[in-house]
């Protein structure tokens, strides 16, 4: 193999070679062998030289793809510890009432997928049986993400389990009567059943990754040995195309989490056709995983293969399958033996050669229905090895076919994922395949009927047994959760006395307080602090060498900034976890710890610090995940409004992530001014998610990067603060700048950085035109709102209550005009219960980079803007002269 014209340079020319000559023999040897006995040998015996040179410790880059044939062979398998016919038993009759669950409940019109777990019904089983460690044992037991559109058979082996009735499988997707089964996995809907929510595709494999990381955090930190814990994430080849399936691949491996496995099932469908028609979606993630970094293992064939590949002494056959894109596979799949020997076999004479050696019924056989991921002794070999593998995290790309056992109607065809229902006829043909007692007498009222062989049956007796050993069934969700002592008053004593003449961002204030809590001797180890990689701009530095960041290795190097106080410290204990530029990594670190009361019996902290635009706006999805989790912890938007953060332009400046959170029923969302605020809604969240009677919910808090004097609480506003709204000041508060008794009234709210503007306002109101505001600060336009629906449902049900915002604007005289940084929509909340006159002003539309001021003034949303707006409100009412307004606009030249 002499060297090609016009080779490319290689990072080999770059290195000494030490002996040109014996580099000559060995190109010239691999010449020879390429001239006498062909290309495709050389090829073979330079493999065989990589994996030997392996084997032996030699630090060279791994092939990213193996041939198209299983990891494991044949004659490499472990024995099979379980009793493979009762197994088969005990699958055949959760296949059976996974599609009869589906089929009935058809007619309802509620949907359900069947061909997914058809395909999977082997991996889950084996995983059942013999790998997945229950939470009845020591430790936390097996953290499981079951694939969504397989959750028809796990509810059906929790039926055969006796975890639920009939009646319950009846009601699948029809939950309002409250004994039914969400369509997928969601702990918010079945919390004692489901962990995870999974169907939101990607965010799966992604979390899984970040749990197994959490995991070692716990252990690391020594706050639970999870040393026993391992993560399994079932996904589908067409899901691994979402971004976030692949996101966090490096840092699974980077990280080492040996304790977590991927199980793709690589039925090679998605939705709507073959997930890489022209290609091969194996070949590709085997790539994509071991250059991340990961350990391969790939389950493609059944044993009815073994015959093929042993008589392919050429290598046709490997060759073959390599070149066959997934769309031709599957078709081979439906098609019988006369056409695969025409356009399988037919184009290589060593090929046909071979195909004559073999059966008709062999290969049908073999391209219909012998998948890898179809046989408990290869898939338990494949999750045995996987468990074995030190150092990395393993991949199993297992071969399945989708719909396997429902039929020819249904396997291997495009549409199946929207197939709903099987016939009559149908059924009774898996039943014979499967060989299921069922007569046809079940099937006399038209209805396929549920299977049960009887709770004393050996089957269920042998389900039982195998999970008892293995620590109690699975999946289960466990909650024994213990209240957190409520921390110390002095550590919120500081924002609640103000800062004097000192200006404080409340970002700031809030940084501050998290520092002091995580102090606290009780519950100061629990707080986990959460930042994707701008820690500096929150303040946060002086947080690193105090509690250090997170890394498994700790720290291998010298930081560049030993020498300084707040240098970067990163410990193997440490409790900040800064996650680099992802939004989505830290987003799924956050859902760990928020659940890790759930996971591990564990209660953690977490407060996840970020810019406000990068938050709902960038993973609203994950959100939705925390909640479905009953997630509890601190979300704070940093940096947050549409003109509070100079200068960093239209894709930073948030004003609208108030409005997203608000869509969330399980987000407690606050937009404090000032740090006394934070303080009382901190200390009131500690005590709504860890007290003795803690809510499912999170609370989401925005922060500003704007210094101002923070002033000292005033006396009888915590339940305003807490409930949304209260008043700060009155125009009597202003003393000597007072406008007269008899001055037009009006009431001015605003949220967040608001406040300083419509103070400012009031002061111009009263000085330049007898205007008397009152100001009050609405902490909450979400919890007013929430506040007023709950009141409005409960007068359909025929209680009289009045929403707290209608209760505490009663009386106030004049109208009111609200204010924030936001779009008006916010504010806009909760218009229809205040009694007085109302507006609002907002932000809408694009950010914009300048100064705040001009900023505020292009929005319209400055101290003179609000005057105006405050005139225009009273003019309307005749309460100051018209032509006040149009002075003003001059005035301030609007």
């Amino acid at each position: 193999m002499s060297d090609p014209v016009g080779k490319l340079p290689s990072e080999l020319d770059q290195l000494p070679d030490r002996d040109t000559e014996e580099t000559a023999e060995w190109a010239a040897s691999l010449d020879a062998v390429a001239k006498a006995a062909g290309t495709r040998r050389a090829e073979y015996l330079l493999r065989r030289t990589l994996q030997h040179a392996e084997s032996a410790g030699l630090a060279l880059p791994k092939l990213l793809e193996t041939d198209y044939v299983n990891t494991i062979p044949t004659s490499a398998e472990p024995e099979f510890p379980g009793d493979e016919e009762m197994e088969a038993r005990i699958t055949a009759w959760n296949r059976w009432n996974a599609a009869a669950m589906v089929t009935r409940g058809s007619k309802y019109g509620v949907g359900g997928h069947i061909a997914t777990f058809a395909s999977a019904a082997w991996l889950y089983e084996t995983g059942f049986q013999h790998f997945f460690r229950g939470k009845e044992a020591d430790g936390s037991g097996d953290q499981l993400y079951i694939q969504g559109h397989a959750s028809p058979g796990i509810y059906a082996r929790a039926f055969l389990d006796g975890r639920i009735s009939e009646q319950q499988l009846d009601n699948f997707r029809q939950e309002a009567g409250g004994n039914g089964l969400p369509s997928y996995p969601h702990p918010r809907r079945l919390p004692w059943l489901w962990e995870f929510p999974t169907v939101s595709m990607g965010l799966g494999p992604l979390s899984a990754i970040y749990q197994a990381r959490f995991n070692r955090y716990l252990e690391n930190r020594r706050i639970k040995d999870t040393s026993n814990s391992h993560v399994w994430a079932f996904l589908g080849d067409g899901e691994m195309d979402e971004p976030e399936s692949t996101a966090a691949l490096a840092l699974a491996a980077r990280e080492r989490l040996d304790n977590l496995t991927f199980v793709v099932n690589c039925n090679l469908q998605r939705l709507d056709g073959p997930v890489r028609a022209n290609f091969r979606i194996v070949q590709e993630l085997e790539a994509q995983f071991r250059g991340a970094g990961w350990n391969v293992v790939k389950t493609l064939w059944g044993s009815a293969w073994d015959e093929l590949f042993r008589l392919d002494t050429t290598g046709a056959l490997v060759r073959r399958l390599r070149e066959t894109p997934d769309a031709q596979f599957q078709t081979y799949a439906t098609r019988d033996a006369a056409y695969i020997r025409e356009h399988f076999f037919g184009g290589d004479p060593a090929l046909v050669a071979l195909g004559a050696l073999v059966s008709d019924a062999k290969i049908a056989e073999c391209f219909h229905t012998s998948r890898g991921g179809h046989e408990p002794r290869k898939v338990y070999a494949a999750y045995k090895a996987a468990l074995e593998h030190k150092g990395a995290p393993t991949v199993i790309l297992a071969q399945t076919v989708k719909g396997y056992t429902l039929g020819a109607g249904f396997e291997s065809k495009n549409a199946n994922h929207q197939m709903k229902k099987l016939t009559i006829d149908e059924f009774k043909g898996m039943r014979d395949l499967l060989g299921l007692p069922i007569p046809d007498s079940a099937f006399e009222d038209g209805v396929v009927p549920y299977g049960h062989p009887g709770a004393d049956s050996p089957e269920v007796r042998y389900l039982q047994e195998r999970r008892a050993a293995l620590g109690g069934p699975a999946p289960a969700r466990r909650v024994h959760q213990v209240a957190l002592p409520q921390p110390a008053d002095k550590s919120f004593a500081p924002l609640l006395k103000g800062s004097g003449k000192q200006e404080m961002a409340t970002t700031m204030a809030f940084v501050r307080l998290v520092k002091d809590l995580m102090r606290d001797k009780e519950t100061g180890r629990r707080w986990v602090p959460i930042v994707p990689d701008e820690a500096r701009t929150f303040g946060m530095e002086s947080l690193f060498p105090s509690a250090g960041i997170y890394s498994p290795l700790g720290q291998t190097y010298e930081p560049v900034d030993r020498d300084q106080l707040m240098y970067y410290k990163e410990a193997k204990d440490g409790q900040i976890l800064n996650e680099g530029i992802t939004e989505a990594g830290a987003m799924a670190d956050f859902i760990a710890a928020a659940t890790s009361y759930a996971t591990h019996g564990e209660t953690m902290i977490p407060f996840y610090i970020f810019y406000s635009m990068f938050g709902w706006q960038r993973t609203g999805d994950q959100m939705w995940q925390l909640a479905d989790q009953l997630g509890k912890g601190f979300i704070v938007g940093a940096t947050a409004g549409r003109t509070t953060l100079t200068g960093e332009g239209l894709q930073h400046a948030d004003g609208h992530s108030h409005l997203i959170a608000a869509t969330n029923p399980a987000s407690l969302n606050y937009d404090p001014a000032f740090a006394y605020e934070i303080a009382v809604i901190v200390k009131d969240g500690l005590k709504r998610m860890y007290g003795e009677n803690p809510e499912d919910v999170f609370y989401y808090l925005t922060v500003y990067n704007e210094p101002k004097p923070q002033p000292a609480m005033p006396e009888g506003v915590e339940e305003g603060i807490v409930k949304g709204l209260y008043r700060f000041n009155t125009a009597a508060d202003l003393g000597e700048a007072a406008p007269a008794a008899d001055a037009p009234k009006i009431q001015l709210m605003a949220s967040g950085t608001a406040i300083h503007w419509i103070l400012e306002a009031q002061r111009l109101l009263a000085a330049e035109w007898n205007v008397a505001a009152d100001v009050w600060s609405a902490t909450s336009w979400g919890e007013l709102r929430r506040d007023a629906l709950e009141a409005d449902e409960a007068l359909l049900r025929g209680e009289e209550r009045t929403p707290y915002v209608t209760r505490v604007l009663e009386g106030a005289p004049g109208p009111v005009l609200a204010v924030s940084d936001w779009m008006r929509q916010v504010p806009d909340q909760i218009s229809q219960w205040v009694p007085q006159d109302y507006t609002s002003l907002g932000t809408d539309g694009f950010g914009l980079s300048d100064t705040r001021d001009n900023a505020r003034r292009h929005f319209g949303v400055d101290a003179q803007s609000i005057v105006v707006a405050a005139l225009a409100q009273l003019a309307r009412r005749g309460e100051v002269p018209a032509s006040s307004v149009k002075e003003a606009r001059e005035r301030y030249g609007l």
